[in-house]
Formats: C-alpha cells, structure tokens, sequence
C-alpha cells in the first residue's frame, strides 16, 4: 500500500509538472510573450516602428522588469477576440493582456486564471451625433455592430429584452477594425463594446467629433490579464506584479523617488521594497522584484495617467479604479 501510495505521488507530482515551469521557459527564452489586442489606443498600440505602448503593454513590460531587470524584454503579439484564447493554451503566449472580461466561464471551463482586475469597466454604446439620442433606451429598431469572440453581443441582447426594445439586427465582426470599418460607413447604427474601447475607437474615426458614447452602462466588464491553469507559481508572480503596482501607489513609491524610498523606515514600503524580508523568493524572484518593477513602469497610477488619464487623448478619468482609499475599488493585497 505505502508503495502504491508513493507511486501515485510521483504520477501527480510529474502531472504537475508538466503544466508547470513557465517563468524557467521564459528566462531560458529571454523574453516574456505577451497577447496583446491588434492596435487599441491607450491599451496597446505600435508605432510606424513596431514599438508598444499601451496600459496593457505596461502591464507586461512590469512582469518582463520583475524577471529580467529590463521591461523591454517582451514579445508583443497581438491578437484578434476570437483568437486571443487559443494562443494563451497552445503556449504561444505566456501571459493575456488584452481587455478581457472575467467571466465564470471563462474562468472555469477554458484552463484559464485571471490574475486581478487591472481595470475596471462597462459595457455601452458608441452613436453618431446626428441620430439625436440621449441615451441607450431610445434605440429600440437599432442595427448593433459588435466584434465576434466578445461578451458584448449576450451583454446587448440581454439589455435589449430587459428594457423591452428590440434590435433591427445584430452584425459580427472577426477583428475591431473591421466592426469600425462597418459602423463608420453606416453598416449599422451603433457599435457596442467597453466604454473604454469605444473612447479609443472613437479617436481612430475620421471625425471623432461627430459621434458620441451614450450615458449609460450597461454590464460589469472587469478587465484583466489571464495565464493558464496549472502553475501556480506563474500565476503568482503575475498576480503580485499587479498587487505591486497598487501597494506601490498606495505607499507613495513612483518611479521618481523609489530610490529614496529604499531607506524609508515604514514598515510596510520595507516589505515591498525587499529591505525586510524575502518576499520575491515565493515568486521565484529576488527581494528587489518590486523596485525593478516601480523603477521600469513606475506605480499604478502612473501608468494610469501616462495612458488613459484625463491628460491623454482618451481622457479617462479613473473612477473605479482609483485606490480603495480614494474612492475606488483597487485594492492591492499586503506584502506581509
């Protein structure tokens, strides 16, 4: 029996171990690959050089600071809607980056992790000027655009029946620009997608003045970074990248000052600092993984504000997702 017993842990433990191992593939790759959308301003855009940037884009070039001591240590591919799963479990990617909504099922059913909410979101509505609306109730016999492999067609036509309207049509597109292409030459009345994805949309028309992102919102969209099932320590160091750059903010740490900060005595900075403690060796990391991290992106809210923030041309405020303690709901887990 003890052999049976000790036979079977080693099937498990072999089980495990081939799900397992990402961050060794990735420093024996020298670089991190990341999924990213195919051109969404704010978000993850490349220039005429092929250069990325983007809150997304960050977001990666934090985990390749945290590995590698150099953000730009990362391969950007990007990805349609329909596609962005399938590179994530074939191993073409090793983390999502992507404006993705954490759902159930996509949590539960596709081999899937969300690492955190990275932004918060919600579904609405893009229109033009010229159709007078002042608001999402009055479109009733409306043709609705939206982008095929998203939660924005369930999200319309639920909203559609709960209010008692009804759609002239719904028409699905493979990529964003396409579903843009269609709504500009007046295919449809109206595009759908994240209020954040529509106000970069709206930048990309020939002119964005013309049209407008109703009021309304009409579904939770909870965006997030996604890594695959089965090794946890990737998913951690992920996960506390994201944690890092809130706990960084919240502490008063930014890329300017983080330096200084290395002989703060809070306790709390300390900790994430790595000047107390060993925190980084739970995520196969240094004790330093946070200061390259702050020094590489800077916190949170800098690169808030250095992508989608009221001084960029997508002039999100940040609403939901300011600190907790500002009046928003992000919320990074203590370095203790």
């Amino acid at each position: 029996m003890k052999r049976f017993l000790l036979a079977a842990a080693g099937f498990l433990s072999l089980v495990g171990a081939a799900h397992a191992g990402t961050l060794d593939d990735v420093k024996t790759r020298g670089a991190l690959n990341c999924g990213v959308s195919q051109g969404l301003p704010g978000f993850s855009t490349p220039n005429d050089k092929n250069e990325w940037s983007g809150f997304d884009v960050d977001f990666c070039r934090a985990i390749a600071a945290a590995i590698f001591n150099d953000p730009n240590k990362v391969k950007f591919t990007p990805l349609s809607a329909k596609d962005r799963f399938t590179a994530l479990t074939s191993g073409a990617i090793d983390v999502l980056s992507r404006n993705t909504t954490w759902t159930m099922s996509r949590d539960t059913t596709l081999g899937f992790n969300f690492a955190g909410v990275t932004y918060y979101d919600g579904q609405g509505f893009l229109v033009r000027k010229s159709l007078g609306l002042k608001g999402s109730k009055e479109l009733d016999g409306a043709s609705v655009c939206v982008q095929t492999g998203t939660s924005n067609e369930l999200n319309v036509s639920d909203y559609f029946r709960a209010n008692g309207m009804k759609y002239r049509e719904v028409i699905a597109f493979g990529t964003l620009d396409e579903t843009v292409k269609a709504y500009e030459s007046g295919r449809c009345d109206v595009f759908t997608s994240d209020r954040s994805q529509l106000a970069a949309v709206r930048l990309k028309l020939t002119n964005p003045a013309d049209h407008i992102v109703l009021p309304e919102t009409i579904s939770k969209e909870p965006l997030g970074p996604l890594v695959r099932h089965g090794d946890d320590q990737w998913f951690d160091l992920v996960k506390w990248t994201y944690f890092a750059l809130l706990d960084a903010e919240e502490l008063g740490v930014n890329q300017k000052n983080v330096d200084e900060m290395l002989s703060s005595p809070n306790p709390e900075v300390k900790r994430l600092l790595g000047t107390d403690g060993k925190y980084g060796e739970g995520i196969g990391l240094t004790a330093d993984w946070a200061v390259r991290i702050v020094k590489a992106t800077g916190n949170y809210g800098e690169i808030y504000d250095r992508n989608l923030g009221p001084s960029t041309p997508l002039g999100l405020e940040r609403g939901l997702n300011n600190l907790w303690n500002k009046g928003g709901i992000q919320y990074g887990m203590p370095v203790r």
